[in-house]
């Protein structure tokens, strides 16, 4: 295929395990494929012994270096790669055939596609986690570790703002505020390595922090405590029991939509209450970083940045689609 295939990474330790390295070997010969590795110069040259002659291994670009090192790096991957048709995905990500296949004639329709991530193995913190993507499966489709993008609109917009962290979301926006069509597969379903135990607890406010740039998503997580406790309160047992119901049954629903069954256990349908009452308090532990610290921690530095809204986007990267001032407008102003 002609596609270019961008995988940023920062490796804390040398990541050489022979399942990377044969999923690298395995896409390379698929895709045009550039690793942007910026990890230490010890850890990079490990990783350069290990698979750099599979792939082509470099550095970030000293000045496209941002906050989210991750955007650095797809922004680095941009400029080198080849084809206009580019796949960026972090480095627990797995396609197969079909996956790759059904991102590359999306592009052909759209100028970014969201696919859907599925967890293997799954330990219980991969199960849990499985519940979110199940429940943003009814509401607009789940935000992978991955994406599909057009070279040349990604280009035009200058690329991304790399003070996002939701930069996922900060990528699409840009592009649709450009005027490019955005497409989610539900259908196209792409392997994610589970992270640790430890990584995912690090995670849960910080992935809450995200919601800032999604205010209305914000305020429904803000108001599930408060209910609940007064729910509780009122020993209003009936009407709790409904409420923990219907986040399972709506999340049936994403598992069951678009053949989701084949990938995601139905143990995580039932977990659904459960994330919920997580994330109720993690986005209150979320607003008060912002309120508190300015921002969430993240890699020994407050960021505060979650998105940027698109009307600002489309603001500042079309400024040539507003209407001309008319002959009376000048001469009053």
């Amino acid at each position: 295929m002609a596609l270019s295939y961008v995988l940023p990474i920062r490796a804390a330790a040398p990541n050489v395990s022979p399942e990377l390295i044969d999923y690298l070997r395995w896409l390379s010969t698929r895709a045009e494929t550039i690793v942007v590795d910026g990890s230490d110069p010890a850890t990079y040259a490990i990783h350069e012994r290990a698979w750099g002659s599979l792939v082509r291994h470099v550095p970030p670009d000293p000045t496209l270096v941002t906050p989210m090192g991750k955007v650095g790096g797809v922004l680095t991957g941009l400029r080198l790669a080849s084809h206009e048709k580019l796949i960026v995905a972090d480095d627990d990500i797995r396609y197969d055939e079909r996956s790759l296949a059904q991102v590359a004639e999306a592009l052909d329709r759209a100028e970014v596609v969201r696919p859907q991530n599925f967890s293997s193995p799954l330990p219980w913190h991969a199960r849990w986690d499985t519940s979110r993507m199940l429940l943003n499966r009814v509401a607009g489709g789940d935000w992978p570790g991955t994406l599909g993008v057009r070279r040349s609109a990604l280009l035009e917009a200058g690329g991304y703002d790399g003070r996002a962290m939701f930069e996922n979301l900060e990528l699409v926006r840009t592009i649709r505020a450009l005027g490019g069509r955005e497409e989610v597969l539900l259908d196209a379903y792409v392997l994610r390595r589970p992270c640790s135990t430890r990584h995912f607890w690090s995670q849960r406010v910080r992935q809450a922090y995200d919601e800032i740039a999604r205010p209305g998503r914000l305020a429904f997580q803000l108001a599930l405590l408060p209910a609940a406790v007064a729910l509780v309160s009122a020993r209003r047992w009936s009407v709790l029991g409904v409420a923990v119901a219907i986040p399972a049954a709506a999340a049936e629903i994403g598992r069951r939509r678009a053949g989701g069954r084949r990938v995601f256990p139905a143990s995580a349908s039932m977990l659904a209450p459960a994330w919920l009452a997580e994330r109720a308090i993690a986005a209150w532990l979320a607003v008060g970083a912002r309120v508190l610290l300015g921002g969430v921690p993240y890699r020994g530095r407050i960021l505060r940045h979650a998105a940027t809204p698109i009307r600002e986007l489309r603001a500042r990267l079309r400024p040539a689609a507003l209407p001309e001032p008319t002959e009376a407008r000048r001469r009053s102003a």
